[in-house]
């Protein structure tokens, strides 16, 4: 019998919107950035961890786990079918999920303690789907492209592990972004938005779990507040929004 887990999987890759919807992937283009380069990131070191440096970033690590494992007949047929629909460009990953999680639910095959592998790929699939690879290497994420820096860089990039939807729907916005924080981080998250025409939106991430209009960053340059923020990354900037979000989950 299939784990539940393997098929609430299988449906996730179902569901995912393989249309080729330009305008729901161009709306999620700064999340869908930092899922691919956090895929990159745990693609090296399954990669590194079953020597699959040759076959890195896109791969099916679980032919190196157990080349003999073999899906339930019923749940092989469902797969086939399912990726029938997926772009081309994401039918192997998408297998190569559903596979490995039926290996984790089988229990009876010792893996390497490392971050789920897909699961920031199989985000990024949902929050628009494929991507393209161009002859130089590039990978078109539309609205945004990155170039894989080779799998002994991304070894020891910086961990992206918030992946929480509403954090990553917090991230998805027009323009160029900067994100700010009190260099002691006691205070909300700010961002400045640069948009066409040279337009700038100052916004701070509020209690209620949006973005509103704010003058901490001119305040802070002025001297006028006791706040002296300071330009973060996008990654601690995430991390900072996520706290924000979890606590106010709580009761």
């Amino acid at each position: 019998m299939t784990n539940e887990s393997t098929l609430a999987l299988l449906e996730r890759v179902r569901a995912a919107d393989w249309s080729g919807d330009w305008d729901h992937a161009f709306e999620h283009a700064q999340s869908r950035r930092l899922l691919m380069h956090e895929y990159l990131r745990r693609s090296a070191l399954w990669a590194q961890a079953y020597g699959a440096e040759g076959d890195w970033p896109f791969f099916d690590v679980t032919q190196y786990i157990d080349k003999e494992s073999r899906l339930p007949p019923a749940l092989a047929t469902e797969l086939d079918e399912c990726l029938k629909k997926v772009a081309y460009s994401a039918r192997k990953t998408c297998g190569a999920a559903v596979r490995l999680a039926e290996l984790r639910a089988r229990g009876d095959i010792a893996m390497p303690d490392l971050p789920d592998l897909y699961e920031p790929l199989i985000l990024f699939y949902e929050r628009g789907g494929e991507f393209l690879q161009d002859g130089a290497g590039f990978l078109d994420l539309t609205g945004v492209s990155v170039k894989p820096r080779g799998l002994r860089h991304h070894l020891v990039d910086l961990p992206f592990l918030t992946l929480d939807r509403r954090t990553l729907d917090a991230l998805d916005t027009k323009g160029r972004i900067s994100y700010h924080a009190p260099a002691d981080r006691s205070g909300p998250v700010v961002r400045r938005r640069l948009l066409k025409a040279g337009e700038q939106r100052d916004e701070v991430f509020t209690q209620d779990l949006r973005w509103e209009p704010t003058d901490l960053l001119r305040l802070s340059d002025e001297k006028k507040t006791d706040a002296a923020y300071t330009q973060i990354g996008d990654v601690e900037a995430a991390e900072l929004i996520q706290s924000a979000v979890l606590g106010a989950s709580r009761p």
